[in-house]
């Protein structure tokens, strides 16, 4: 197993590395939420002494409805992201969902994100790879709701090919399991490992109820918010290396995936006992 160090900002991920905390909105909403929920989450990670990188999409292109809130675009959402980093001095993650995008997006995120339905598009992946590469940031994979663990072999294969330094992170975030719901196979977790990158679990995501949100009858996904912590804990108790989550001051008045979204309050006891779980893990496996 490697871990990754960021050549701009000194952070690692990996092996004998802290937990790292890659944490925000779900979708930018507006400048000053965006700083306010950063500037929460980085005072109580560097409290912790742990990474912090804020996350946040500009777009949400994935929606049930073509009526959903999708966020601010490309141009003013970079442009928040931009503030954000540079008033609390943090990297920060976002998704793309075009080739075209890679480079633009990259000039202010330290970690690009590959969106889970996106990470078997080829050229998708490469212009990612390559633009992030250039700039000493990683690259940030979900895995899909449809791809087995080991099939992510294949995405480390291409963005290897493409840079001198693979730069990979996988991201765990559930499987479709039946209708309108997911499961995590936390075994994923090691086996990804075992493909020589660092591995997070997007807790998030993975309570998602797709297109099963009883507030619109369908029109938006639904999801289990009680469940964040749960799948969060398991993953890193299996040797997830970092996490993503969500939150909001007031999730059920989110413009975006409410349901599966944390309350701020929440942040201090997920990530206190987050931490001592990971310290644990850190030991390593018990022997069979």
């Amino acid at each position: 197993m490697t871990s990754l160090t960021s050549k701009n900002h000194g952070l690692s991920i990996g092996t004998g590395q802290p937990l790292f905390v890659m944490a925000g909105l779900n979708v930018l909403e507006d400048r000053d939420l965006a700083l306010r929920v950063g500037a929460e989450l980085k005072a109580l990670c560097d409290e912790l002494g742990l990474p912090y990188c804020f996350k946040a999409s500009f777009d949400k292109a994935n929606r049930s409805s073509i009526t959903s809130y999708r966020g601010p675009g490309l141009e003013d959402g970079l442009r928040i992201l931009a503030d954000v980093k540079a008033q609390l001095g943090v990297p920060v993650v976002t998704d793309y969902h075009e080739i075209e995008q890679a480079e633009p997006v990259c000039e202010v995120a330290d970690i690009l994100q590959v969106p889970a339905f996106l990470c078997r598009q080829t050229d998708l992946v490469v212009a990612g790879a390559k633009a992030i590469a250039a700039r000493g940031g990683w690259l940030h994979v979900k895995k899909a709701q449809f791809m087995a663990p080991w099939d992510t072999k294949n995405i480390i294969s291409k963005v290897g090919e493409v840079t001198s330094d693979n730069p990979t992170i996988l991201c765990e975030r559930g499987v479709s399991f039946g209708y309108n719901n997911l499961t995590v196979d936390m075994l994923g977790i090691p086996m990804m490992k075992s493909l020589g990158v660092p591995v997070t679990i997007d807790a998030t995501h993975a309570v998602q109820l797709p297109g099963a949100d009883p507030r619109t009858a369908g029109g938006s996904t639904g999801g289990r918010r009680e469940g964040v912590a749960v799948i969060a804990a398991a993953a890193v108790a299996s040797g997830a290396d970092g996490v993503f989550l969500e939150f909001h001051p007031e999730p059920d008045k989110a413009l975006c995936d409410g349901p599966s979204c944390l309350p701020l309050t929440s942040a201090r006891p997920l990530l206190e006992r987050l931490k001592r779980l990971h310290e644990i893990a850190a030991e390593g496996p018990i022997p069979v």
